[in-house]
């Protein structure tokens, strides 16, 4: 796949990098960036071919991804800004709803739409100089690509509000102190750490993985007992599969099991 704002990458087997690739612009997030993260996740969707994990970056050491770019959005009609927003709605459902795992692999600034973009990752690494913000109320505007949502999710409703209605910015540390992001190393080392996880991920067992994401995500949005019923639904799919025929050969036969995705 090739595209206007995004540069793809597959630096391992069954492991892609989608960079966000506006350097120039801190790689804030224009029209047609939605459009091309709305394809990219979209298409990945209907046919994951041999991908069994993505690692979402920014280009540069500087920002992962400034925000709306509001030099786009300058002299824009309220109904042009509406209809940029629809794409942005679908770009944020595009990446919570991909069936194969994200990783965000946050290099530099998250700011605004930025930062929505990596709460709708499956989970974040973080370089120690990444810093993270909602300043949409200092716009006058609100987050609108799921920030009310994921961020409260991930960080609990009352820092959720501290964040989101201050605007103000929070480092790296402090999203992985609340729970946003799952580890922070050196800049210069964040690829490695992503990469490596990456690559754990992808030797498992793909229907697996696919089915245990859906799982866990499906079932936060239901009570404890209709989750039970999906996470049983789920692992039902599994048990006619030849993957977990050979996952149980392997293993009985001291061996490393591979995988098909069938």
């Amino acid at each position: 796949m090739e595209f206007e704002t995004l540069r793809l990458s597959e630096p391992q087997e069954h492991v892609v990098v989608v960079q966000l690739h506006r350097p120039d612009r801190s790689n804030a997030l224009n029209t047609q960036m939605g459009r091309d993260l709305v394809r990219c996740f979209e298409d990945v969707a209907l046919d994951p071919a041999d991908i069994r994990c993505l690692v979402l970056t920014g280009a540069g050491d500087k920002a992962f991804c400034a925000g709306g770019d509001l030099k786009e959005r300058k002299g824009m009609t309220d109904e042009a800004w509406t209809r940029q927003h629809v794409i942005f709605e679908r770009m944020v459902r595009a990446i919570l709803d991909c069936p194969v795992p994200v990783i965000g692999a946050v290099n530099g600034a998250a700011y605004g739409g930025g930062c929505e973009i990596t709460a709708a990752c499956d989970f974040l690494y973080a370089a120690e100089t990444a810093r993270f913000a909602l300043t949409e109320v200092t716009l006058g505007i609100m987050p609108g690509a799921g920030g009310t949502q994921t961020l409260a999710r991930a960080l609990g409703e009352r820092r959720a509000k501290e964040l989101i209605l201050t605007g103000r910015p929070f480092s790296a540390a402090e999203a992985a102190g609340w729970g946003l992001v799952n580890q922070v190393v050196p800049a210069a080392g964040l690829m490695d750490a992503a990469l490596a996880t990456a690559a754990v991920i992808a030797r498992n067992a793909p229907i697996s993985v696919r089915q245990a994401k859906q799982s866990i995500h499906r079932g936060l949005q239901l009570s404890l007992r209709d989750g039970l019923a999906f996470e049983i639904e789920a692992y039902n799919r599994m048990v006619p599969t030849e993957d977990r025929h050979e996952g149980v050969l392997a293993f009985n036969e001291k061996r490393s099991p591979a995988f098909k995705g069938r």
